[in-house]
């Protein structure tokens, strides 16, 4: 933990934001929430609990809850930024009159924004211009977390101060956080893994088994690392906690909202009835779309995300979704060792023996 105190502050009262600001204040931190919403503002500071978003959670009652941004970011020394990808500009510029650039700027939404195809990082560094940028991701399910189960993260950022200091103010000892250097890397798996896990759950709800799960994870894992490694990314990065970590947890656990999307469709629901039964934002929805339109347009081959894209989208059976696991490509398992294209040229100069 810092020797000294420092100051935090948390934008966005989602049930994730809560829980980190509950947990820099338990390691110490002044911390001060921001949301738009007076009546959260006010159960949080006067009952230290979040009805809305994790109604049986115990805040620190060190978090100060507000609706006012110059109040939450006066003097803050870390700035966590929790807002869902479609609000999150315009969050950054209300709050710009208030941020200096020594303060440090950590995203912790997996989404993607749809104007020109921007990670919100690249939104932070487009709307501040500051040095201390970086982003939080991996198996972080906020209920869980509030319930203090041992839980790890990632904080990915070129800037070592930036790692240092996220380290610091909310490494505890069930919250642990690792470091990375491929921003980019983790910022894309924590935007890529919630297309699987709405394929997840809607291949639950049609009942798969187990080497079946295995298998959507997995190839759901060579998906993402195709698609990040053609946007700049490490390949190596979506072995760890961003990357197959944060796949496994989305992937396996109804707890995830992506998840529950998924499982409702499978079961018959619409898009729109699914949505509604959540009742909170599932970014998987916004970047299927916005995924397999930037993967077409670069050429990168993925067929689960385009056949999870037909059934939110264009109203083709979830079963069929199904179908697009049995008739994909028989292809290199890992293409970072054998590239696909190998496999490819094998199959064509010995020629079609078994269908």
């Amino acid at each position: 933990m810092a020797e000294q105190q420092i100051q935090v502050a948390v934008l966005g009262g989602g049930s994730f934001g809560t829980a980190l600001a509950s947990i820099a204040a338990d390691n110490g931190a002044q911390v001060r929430q921001w949301m738009r919403d007076e009546a959260l503002v006010e159960q949080i500071n006067r009952e230290r609990r979040n009805g809305r978003y994790l109604p049986n959670y115990a805040i620190n009652p060190a978090v100060q809850a507000s609706t006012d941004l110059e109040t939450v970011l006066h003097n803050a020394e870390l700035v966590l930024i929790a807002i869902p990808s479609q609000a999150f500009r315009s969050v950054v510029q209300a709050a710009k009159p208030w941020l200096r650039p020594e303060q440090i700027l950590v995203s912790t939404t997996k989404g993607i924004e749809q104007s020109g195809f921007l990670l919100m990082s690249q939104v932070l560094e487009q709307e501040t211009g500051f040095a201390h940028i970086g982003v939080i991701a991996g198996p972080n399910l906020a209920s869980e977390i509030a319930d203090k189960q041992l839980t790890a993260t990632v904080i990915a950022s070129a800037d070592a101060l930036t790692r240092t200091r996220v380290q610091q103010a909310l490494g505890c000892r069930y919250f642990r956080v690792y470091a990375s250097n491929d921003r980019h890397g983790v910022e894309l798996g924590g935007a890529l893994k919630n297309i699987y896990a709405i394929a997840a759950g809607m291949a639950a709800a049609l009942g798969m088994g187990e080497n079946t799960r295995s298998m959507l994870m997995t190839r759901a894992l060579a998906e993402m690392s195709r698609f990040a490694v053609a946007q700049g990314a490490n390949p190596m990065t979506f072995l760890g906690l961003a990357g197959v970590g944060d796949l496994i947890v989305t992937c396996s656990s109804d707890l995830s909202r992506n998840y529950r999307v998924g499982y409702a469709i499978g079961e018959g629901r619409s898009l729109d009835e699914a949505i509604n039964a959540l009742g909170q934002v599932a970014e998987g929805v916004n970047t299927v779309r916005l995924v397999c339109t930037k993967a077409a347009e670069i050429g990168v081959y993925m067929p689960l995300a385009e056949g999870l894209y037909h059934v939110l989208f264009d109203g083709v059976p979830a079963e069929d979704m199904a179908r697009t696991l049995m008739m994909g490509e028989q292809s290199s398992d890992v293409e970072f060792i054998l590239p696909r294209e190998d496999v490819q040229q094998a199959h064509r100069e010995t020629g079609h023996w078994h269908e």
